[in-house]
C-alpha cells in the first residue's frame, strides 16, 4: 500500500514538472522582444527576425532533444532571469525554478538578488582645515530591479562601487576633523541618501554606510595627545585650586568655633592621638599649645616667691 501511494506521488509530481516545463515552453515561443525606450530607436520586430525566430525553432525541433538540454536553465530562489532575444530585451521575467530558452537567437543573464557587502579601501582625504586623513567604511547594497541593473548599466557594482568611493572622499572633504570624529553616524547616513538617490536609475538599492576608521597621521596623534594631557593637568589645578579655596574657608569656619570654646581645642588633641596610637609606629608626636611655652619664664620668675623656704 505504501509503495503503491509512492508511486502515485511520483507520477503526479512528474507530470506536473512536464506541464510546467511545456507552459514555459510556450511562454518563451510566444515572447516578444520589449522595445527599451532609452536603447532602442526602431519598434517592433521586424521580418527577417521573425523568419529567423521560425527557422531556429524548426532546428530546435529537428534537432530534438539534443538541442533542448542547451535551452534548460535553472534559476536560483536568490535569482533572476533576464532574456535578451536578438539583443532585444523580452517581455518576461523569469525566476526562479525552470527557465527554459531558445539556444540559437535567445541570451539569458542571471540577476543575485541577495544583499552585498563591499569595504571601501583607505582613502587619503584632506579636510576643511588642511588636515590629511585616511578613511575607510563599508557599503551594504541590493538590487532590487533586475532589468535595471543590467539595461541602464555596465558592472553595476563595480559601478556602485567606484560611487561610493567618490562619495566618501567628497562628503568627508567637506567637514573639519572635530566634526568628522564627532557626527560620524550623521556623515554615514548622509552618503548613504546621496548613494541610493544616485544608483535608483541603476535598479541598486543601497541599506546602509558606515564609516569605520579614522586614521590619522602620527605627529598630528602625538600632538593630540600633548593637547589633550595639558588640558587634563590644566583642569586638575583648576579642580586642586578650588578644594584649596573650600578648605581654608572651612578652616576659617572651625577656627571661629574654637575660638569660642577653648576646651574643644585640647578634644580636638585628645582625638588626633587617638588617630595617631591607632597606627603602629614608635614615635608620638604631642602637641604642645604655644600659650604654654609663652608661660614658662613667667613661672621661673614666681618660683622665689612661691618657695622662699627652700631658696
Amino acid at each position: 500500500g505504501i509503495n503503491a501511494e509512492y508511486g502515485v506521488k511520483q507520477e503526479s509530481e512528474e507530470k506536473d514538472f512536464l506541464k510546467d516545463f511545456v507552459l514555459q515552453l510556450f511562454v518563451t515561443m510566444q515572447s516578444s522582444p520589449k522595445r527599451g525606450a532609452e536603447l532602442t530607436s526602431d519598434s517592433g520586430t521586424n521580418s527577417t527576425e521573425i523568419l529567423f525566430t521560425i527557422l531556429s525553432y524548426l532546428l530546435l525541433a529537428i534537432t530534438f532533444p539534443i538541442t533542448v538540454w542547451l535551452g534548460i536553465n535553472i534559476v536560483t530562489e536568490y535569482q533572476r532571469s533576464i532574456v535578451f532575444r536578438f539583443g532585444r530585451l523580452c517581455a518576461h521575467r523569469s525566476g526562479p525554478g525552470l527557465v527554459f530558452t531558445n539556444p540559437f537567437i535567445d541570451t539569458i543573464h542571471k540577476v543575485d538578488l541577495r544583499i552585498k557587502t563591499f569595504e571601501v579601501p583607505s582613502q587619503h582625504i584632506l579636510t576643511s582645515d588642511s588636515l590629511s586623513i585616511a578613511v575607510n567604511g563599508v557599503v551594504f547594497f541590493q538590487i532590487f530591479d533586475p532589468i535595471k541593473s543590467v539595461v541602464n548599466v555596465s558592472e553595476s557594482i563595480l559601478a556602485v562601487e567606484n560611487l561610493a568611493q567618490t562619495s566618501i572622499r567628497n562628503h568627508v572633504g567637506t567637514q573639519t576633523l572635530r566634526e568628522i570624529l564627532k557626527e560620524k553616524d550623521r556623515l554615514s547616513h548622509k552618503i548613504c541618501e546621496t548613494l541610493d538617490e544616485a544608483t535608483k536609475v541603476w535598479g541598486v538599492k543601497v541599506l546602509r554606510v558606515e564609516l569605520k576608521d579614522v586614521v590619522l597621521p602620527e605627529s598630528l596623534t602625538r600632538a593630540m595627545a600633548v593637547e589633550a594631557e595639558a588640558t587634563r593637568e590644566a583642569r586638575a589645578k583648576v579642580i586642586s585650586a578650588r578644594g584649596e579655596e573650600e578648605a581654608s574657608v572651612a578652616l576659617r569656619e572651625a577656627s571661629d568655633v574654637l575660638m569660642e570654646a577653648p576646651a574643644s581645642l585640647h578634644l580636638r588633641y585628645l582625638q588626633t592621638m587617638e588617630e595617631i596610637a591607632a597606627i603602629r609606629n614608635h614615635t608620638v608626636v604631642v602637641p604642645i599649645p604655644s600659650e604654654l611655652l609663652h608661660a614658662i619664664p613667667d613661672l621661673f620668675s614666681r618660683l622665689p616667691s612661691i618657695f622662699p623656704a627652700h631658696l
